[in-house]
């Protein structure tokens, strides 16, 4: 009589195709789990970044040091308690006499304004906000320097910018 050839089945046993599977839903989960936390500190960073706060305190910081260079060093006023600062400018490259005015002040309804006007006769020509969420805001000068302390807050998100500049026209 012959003998029979031994058969060897080929495949997996079920125990490998579990212990398989049980090894791919661990490593899909931890690709899962890793996409979102990096798309939730996406969004915290991006949401930082392009707040209220954050461009409020970047256009501040501009308009500030912009308008202070500009503003002659003959003189400048500063209130007692630092609620606003007033720079003197010429209204053009020809002009002999400074002649107009930029005023920066903090009005404690968290907005921060910038008015602009003639010198003699005083009149306003202009008031612009600058920047809103303003929680306080302090001004103080030296020599020909003047500095601006601004705290910004929407309720989520806070920031204080401290911005100096020197007047640079005679």
């Amino acid at each position: 009589m012959p003998k029979k050839k031994p058969t060897i089945q080929r495949g997996f046993t079920i125990v490998e195709l579990m212990v398989a599977t049980l090894l791919m839903i661990i490593v899909v989960l931890a690709i899962g789990f890793t996409l979102v936390d990096s798309q939730r500190g996406w969004h915290r960073m991006y949401n930082r970044i392009y707040s209220d706060v954050a461009t409020d305190s970047y256009v501040a910081r501009r308009m500030f040091d912009s308008v202070i260079r500009k503003a002659s060093k003959e003189k400048f006023l500063l209130d007692g308690a630092g609620n606003w600062i007033e720079v003197y400018y010429y209204a053009d490259a020809n002009s002999i006499d400074v002649d107009r005015y930029a005023r920066f002040a903090y009005d404690s309804v968290s907005q921060l304004d910038i008015e602009y006007g003639i010198v003699e006769p005083r009149q306003t020509l202009s008031i612009q906000a600058v920047c809103g969420n303003v929680s306080s805001c302090v001004f103080k000068g030296a020599g020909f320097s003047a500095q601006m302390i601004l705290t910004l807050d929407n309720g989520s998100q806070s920031a204080t910018i401290v911005s100096s500049a020197v007047m640079h026209n005679q």
